[in-house]
This record gives structure tokens, sequence and C-alpha cells, in this order.
């Protein structure tokens, strides 16, 4: 099985040793993703609903590049520096993703890049 490098411009650049995503096969490994703004990579606001929609929105642009769409998604991880935004992520995430809703996973962590208040990460699987 060949692996292939995903990489888009409507999605912020690698800020280390990664990639955005890696296709192997039909499935997507897509990199955790912070609420940069592809095009300053500067945090796109301190509101965290503004953080959580530009994190889905940079989701949704890799999901793109990789030729399926968010909705393609099967499985996410979810990480927040604070757990009390856990009811504002259900909301945003459910203006994103249609039924069913991927598999998740959501943790508190004590910090995450570039002083981001959430990061998500996942695998799609691609149609056939």
């Amino acid at each position: 099985m060949t692996k292939s490098v995903i990489h888009t411009d409507n999605a912020p650049a690698a800020i280390g040793t990664y990639n955005q995503a890696i296709k192997a096969g039909s499935t997507v490994y897509l990199s955790g993703q912070i609420p940069l703004v592809p095009a300053s990579m500067e945090m796109v606001s301190d509101d965290f609903a503004e953080q959580a929609h530009q994190v889905f929105k940079n989701l949704c642009a890799v999901c793109e590049a990789a030729g399926g769409d968010i909705n393609d998604m099967v499985k996410v991880n979810i990480f927040l520096i604070d757990l009390s935004h856990f009811a504002t992520v259900n909301e945003i995430m459910a203006q994103y993703f249609n039924t069913p809703y991927p598999a998740r996973a959501a943790v508190q962590v004590s910090a995450l890049p570039k002083a981001a208040q959430i990061e998500i990460d996942g695998v799609m699987q691609l149609p056939e």
C-alpha cells in the first residue's frame, strides 16, 4: 500500500515535522488542526467559539484536498484546554457534521501549540 501526502493552501501549513494528512489506501489520517487562519498563520481570535469554527473549517479544507468531505470522517479526537467548553463544541460540531456522527473522544489537556484552546485530529474513510 502506498502512502501519499495531502496538502492544501486552504488549511494552515504544518508547523513541525508532519503533514496536514496522509492517505493510505482509502483511509486518510488527518493531523491535528488548531485555529490558525491559513493565509496569516495567526490565531483566529481569543474567543473559544471562533477558534472551534476555524478548526472545523481547517479540517474541511484538508478533507476536501484528500478527495472527500468532513462527513467522511469516521473518528475525531478533540483536545480542549478546558472541558467546560464541551457543550459549545457539541453545538458547533453539529453545524459541520451530518448524522451518523463520527466516533469521538474529547479530552482536557494542559496546553496546545500556539496557546490554542482546541485542537482536533481524526481519520477519514474515502467513499469508494
